[in-house]
């Protein structure tokens, strides 16, 4: 049995992706359309482990490749050798570039919960890269002509998405200052009060990628991720794109999901504290009620481009057009720019110290 996932056309047994325009599947050859569901057959395999009876051998020589976590999958369509590493779970073959899913990645307890489906294409992605560069006064003008785009790539992410209760209890430090003077003295009494704030917050779906590849803040950066577009997980939506299935563990990735339930609590709860002057917090504690954690994948196009032999990435959200990304800085025209604003600065200094003096 093939470890690969084809889909082919029904009207001409060409190789068919999901198309995100159209949100359905769709032959870029005859437009054949139909609907992600009429491939649930296909998916019903991934439910159940496969068998393993293999006997283990004195002899047994462990293929190099296999022991450095790459594995090697022939294509049904070509016969052609697809190597992957032990995270790839959607590419292309490089010899007849049909897209093929392995289903090992995504079955029995590997197999995610949801996945929210591309909603924007490759031509959106360079749309959204070239309105990055517009505007940036700091940007070399160069830059915009001779750095070039090596690769855009369309890829399902994994994301661990955890659910819980906040229960807070938190004490906070305030003081209030006043004024006043008389005849003789100016005034100044400053009170001390112990405020006291604890209750409950939900929080819903809060995303952690689990790939090692992925760097955490860019991730973060392109959200959020709206999650009512999210649907159950069917291996269709992948064909088209690269997949990486979770190499981070839930558990792992559950010490991010509380560092970033804490902080919003103690923020959304210190903005119910008003009218002091200053405000310290003293003592905050976060137990967690109802945690759990799903599985997903989300959408993300990746841009990489090279200027002066240095790599720059960009990434999309590929469901909201949220572009992110680091750019280079022109030297001279930061050295110019501050030299201006602190002329403006100086001048205005010099304008109020003239009016009050």
């Amino acid at each position: 049995m093939s470890q690969l996932l084809e889909y082919k056309c029904p009207g001409c047994g060409a190789s068919v992706e999901f198309n995100t325009k159209e949100q359905n599947m769709k032959c870029p050859y005859c437009d054949t359309e139909f609907d992600v569901d009429a491939l649930d057959g296909l998916d019903e395999e991934l439910k159940t482990k496969d068998d393993r009876m293999e006997w283990s051998k004195n002899d047994e020589v462990i293929d190099d490749t296999e022991a450095q976590g790459i594995n090697i999958f022939v294509c049904n369509s070509c016969g052609g050798e697809i190597v992957g590493e032990d995270v790839t779970g959607a590419t292309f073959c490089p010899f007849c570039d049909n897209p093929v899913v392995m289903k090992s990645r995504f079955a029995g307890e590997l197999k995610p919960d949801y996945v929210i489906p591309f909603k924007l294409d490759r031509d959106a992605a360079k749309a959204a890269y070239m309105k990055h560069l517009s505007g940036k006064k700091l940007l070399p003008k160069v830059f915009r002509t001779e750095n070039h785009i090596d690769e855009i790539k369309g890829i399902y992410v994994p994301f661990w998405l955890f659910s819980a209760t906040a229960d807070a209890d938190i004490t906070y430090r305030g003081t209030r200052t006043r004024f006043h003077s008389d005849s003789k003295y100016n005034y100044t009494v400053t009170s001390h009060y112990a405020i006291r704030r604890a209750g409950k917050l939900g929080f819903r779906n809060v995303p952690v990628d689990g790939s090692v590849r992925m760097d955490n803040d860019l991730m973060e950066s392109l959200e959020p991720y709206n999650f009512s577009d999210a649907v159950d997980f069917k291996t269709a939506y992948l064909s088209g794109f690269f997949a990486d299935k979770y190499d981070v563990s839930s558990q792992e990735s559950s010490l991010r999901a509380n560092e970033r339930i804490k902080a919003s609590t103690e923020s959304e709860f210190r903005r119910t504290v008003h009218g002091y002057s200053t405000l310290v917090t003293q003592s905050s504690g976060v137990s967690l009620e109802d945690a759990q954690a799903k599985y997903a994948l989300y959408p993300v196009w990746l841009l990489n481009t090279t200027w002066k032999d240095k790599k720059y990435v960009f990434a999309m959200n590929g469901q909201t057009g949220k572009f992110v990304g680091n750019l280079p800085i022109d030297r001279g025209a930061w050295a110019r720019w501050f030299a201006l604003f602190a002329g403006i600065f100086s001048a205005a200094a010099v304008l109020i110290m003239h009016f009050f003096l």
